[in-house]
């Protein structure tokens, strides 16, 4: 046996290890004759060599140094979708002209000039596929043993999965960014349906349940769907359902948002309604319109016209309970849906589901909101003889939620008023019953007649309360919760017979004083802390107005926008209001033009205008004396009283008002110090009797027994006047009873 070893020498120093080859020959066979184990083995490294190169799943050709194809692999040729001897020869861009050829051809003759691999992904339908589909490519250089490069091999490796991993992994964080930016349970559906159209689906339609796009309650139940359970899917007791979106890529959407319909009997949209699961169907154009005709305004006649392959019937839910139903729809030209679609449309719309539900509790919230704020507020307001007045209230739009905006108008003795506006922090169900209690303390304490200052100081001391009894109560439900509880108030009295106006506000911005002739300021009075505060005192501002003036009271979601700053707010609103005296309804029409330009959507915050202009009582509506205290000064009393009735053609109120002036002098008199006196005020539907004293002593309504010679005066007072009650002064006290005129009538 002869033994042969052949080396391969290497290049000297490159730190590679030679390769030897050893072969076998029987003693005395020629020199020059081949060694037979080497030549078998060399076949089959070399056969080996071959089947993997033709057989590799991994699609491959190779270029020689003029980028002429010298081979491909089988799954190249496959993928070519031409034979082999078609294209060898040629240059790759010879072969298939175009993109992304082109960019390959440039790749692959940079290869060659660098020796450098290079890599490049893409997404393209290779001409020997019906669809697209994601290549890795690697251009590799052929090096010989001396390194020089004397061809390029071309590997492309199919990535499709992968890259729709991402791409579902990508659209799955689109839909979480872009789906529920609005708590409009309209337009997330929209957003669904944008966001999945094109990217996931030729054709998005979005059906909701009748009461969730009402803003009512979804149907409940123990199944998957929260659906009844005993009826048959699409059955006659199934609620119906509308159209809340729809979009295509094609054009021909499947019916704008409409009216209510309900799927045919058992068909996917139906079953998903009722079950609650998803389910993916490949069907026929024909297959599908035999339930789409029950499907809508335009379903049937969009997906018959267009062809469908592949349809997705997806249910929108969300805690327990199914709100509507999706379907995504693909056409002839794009890939069928698969089990991972099935899954990545039951994400996207289970992330919808839980967002259009927060839209639906949302919208249930605000409209409870509303009608407890609208219910707080004045229906309609008074009609004061002090002031003519008028108001307007915006309530915040959906996203911000409805506020704690108030104002009023409340008739105070003396045929004076009491103008309030107030603003409490937050908004939701919490700020509007907040509201609702500080109106209604507002009102208490103004029939007290308290001023101004020491008005708001007990509607500080209320509010701390609040703040502490909330807090109390989220602390027990959440431990750690703080809920700020706050608000602040501009309280305004406005007396028509000396023309009076006293202000204080807490925190809230200044009012607008219009002038007779037109000029507009803001008054400069004491901004005060807001309320819930504690503490901290609040003084008041008196000044006197012209007859005619205007006073402007409002909450800052007038004048702030997220377009401009307070102060552009506030010049813009003394600027609608300056100017020659106008209707009040016209004016506060002025005012809202000119501050909140006509936009789609609505205020950021609560909007609450109001609007006062004063009047004051002729001299001849008021009469006053001086009395002294001194039991004649009753009857003279009686005599003044009855002298002005009938200077005022009011006789038939003589007997009534005589008695109340008698009880009320007799009180002051005995029970109070001078001075004493005696005012008659006459308005356009009342006359007031008023009897002022030093005392600061108020008298008390009492149950007086049968042999009780006296207690019964106040009594009398009250069952023979409307209203009656008593204010304090500087000086002391004012006892006051009103009747209406119509009994003179």
């Amino acid at each position: 046996m002869r033994v042969t070893v052949r080396a391969h020498p290497c290049p000297e120093g490159d730190g590679r290890v030679q390769w030897v080859l050893l072969g076998a020959a029987p003693e005395g066979a020629p020199p020059g004759e081949p060694d037979a184990v080497l030549t078998e083995a060399a076949r089959r490294d070399a056969a080996l060599k071959e089947w993997a190169y033709v057989q590799s799943p991994i699609a491959t050709a190779v270029y020689d140094r003029d980028l002429r194809l010298t081979g491909a692999n089988g799954e190249m040729v496959r993928l070519s979708g031409r034979p082999e001897e078609a294209m060898l020869g040629l240059q790759l861009t010879e072969i298939f002209p175009g993109a992304p050829f082109d960019e390959f051809g440039r790749l692959m003759a940079e290869v060659l000039r660098t020796g450098e691999t290079l890599r490049t992904d893409t997404f393209f339908r290779a001409p020997g596929q019906s669809r697209k589909r994601a290549w890795a490519t690697f251009f590799t250089p052929l090096k010989d043993g001396d390194g020089r490069v004397q061809g390029v091999s071309i590997a492309a490796l199919d990535r499709t999965e992968p890259h729709r991993a991402r791409q579902r992994l990508a659209m799955v964080n689109d839909a979480g960014a872009r789906i529920g930016t609005t708590l409009d349970v309209g337009r997330t559906a929209e957003e669904l349906a944008e966001v999945t159209t094109g990217a996931f689906a030729d054709l998005v339609s979005v059906d909701l349940l009748d009461s969730v796009l009402h803003g009512a309650d979804a149907a409940g139940g123990s199944g998957p769907g929260g659906g009844p359970e005993d009826t048959g899917a699409g059955g006659p007791d199934a609620e119906p359902v509308r159209r809340a979106a729809a979009r295509s890529v094609l054009g021909g959407l499947p019916g704008e948002p409409g009216g209510a319909f309900s799927y045919a009997p058992h068909s996917p949209p139906a079953e998903a309604l009722a079950s609650g699961l998803s389910s993916l169907h490949r069907a026929e154009a024909a297959a599908i319109a035999a339930w789409a005709d029950g499907g809508g305004p335009g379903l049937s006649r969009c997906l018959g016209g267009k062809g469908v392959h592949s349809v997705l019937a997806v249910p929108l839910g969300a805690r327990g309970a199914t709100l509507g139903v999706a379907l995504f729809v693909r056409h002839p030209g794009t890939e069928p849906f698969d089990a991972d679609d099935l899954l990545l449309a039951g994400e996207i719309a289970a992330r919808a589901g839980v967002c259009v539900d927060n839209a639906r509790r949302y919208a249930v919230e605000r409209s409870v909101a509303l009608t407890l704020q609208r219910s707080l507020l004045p229906g309609r307001l008074p009609e004061p003889t002090a002031v003519e007045v008028t108001s307007r209230y915006l309530p915040a739009g959906a996203q911000a939620g409805v506020g704690g905006d108030w104002f009023d108008v409340i008739p105070l003795s003396g045929a004076r008023v009491a103008l309030v506006v107030g603003d409490v922090v937050g908004h939701g169900l919490q700020a509007s019953a907040v509201m609702g209690r500080l109106r209604a303390a507002v009102r208490t304490l103004a029939d007290l007649d308290l001023p101004p200052d020491e008005l708001l100081t007990h509607l500080d001391d209320l509010v701390v309360q609040l703040a502490q009894d909330q807090q109390d109560q989220a602390a027990e439900r959440l431990p750690g919760t703080v809920r700020e509880t706050g608000a602040t108030c501009l309280y305004v009295v406005y007396d028509p017979v000396s023309r009076s106006c006293v202000l204080a506000r807490a925190g809230h911005p200044a009012p607008v004083l219009v002038t007779p002739g037109g000029t507009a300021r803001f008054l400069d009075i004491p901004g005060g802390p807001p309320l819930g505060l504690g503490g901290l005192p609040f003084e008041s501002a008196e000044l006197r107005l012209p007859e005619g003036s205007l006073l402007a009271l409002y909450t800052d979601g007038l004048v702030e926008s997220h377009d401009h700053d307070i102060g552009a707010g506030l010049d813009g609103l003394r600027t609608a209001l300056s100017g020659p005296a106008a209707p009040l309804e016209q004016t506060c029409d002025a005012v809202l033009d000119a501050l909140l330009p006509r936009r789609p959507e609505r205020p950021k915050d609560d909007i609450a205008l109001l609007l006062a202009r004063t009047r004051a009582l002729d001299a001849s509506q008021v009469r006053s004396w001086d009395l002294p205290a001194e039991r004649s000064t009753v009857a003279e009393a009686r005599k003044f009283a009855s002298e002005q009735l009938t200077a005022w053609g009011l006789e038939e109120l003589g007997f009534t008002t005589e008695l109340v002036v008698s009880e009320l002098v007799t009180n002051a008199v005995r029970h109070a110090y001078a001075p004493i006196r005696l005012r008659l005020i006459r308005e356009r539907s009342s006359l007031i009797c008023e009897v002022s004293d030093a005392s600061s002593t108020s008298p008390r309504m009492r149950r007086a027994r049968v042999t009780d010679e006296g207690g019964r005066g106040l009594l009398l007072v009250a069952q023979l006047t409307e209203r009656w009650g008593t204010r304090f002064t500087a000086e002391g006290k004012t006892i006051w009873a009103q009747q209406p005129l119509a009994a003179a009538g």
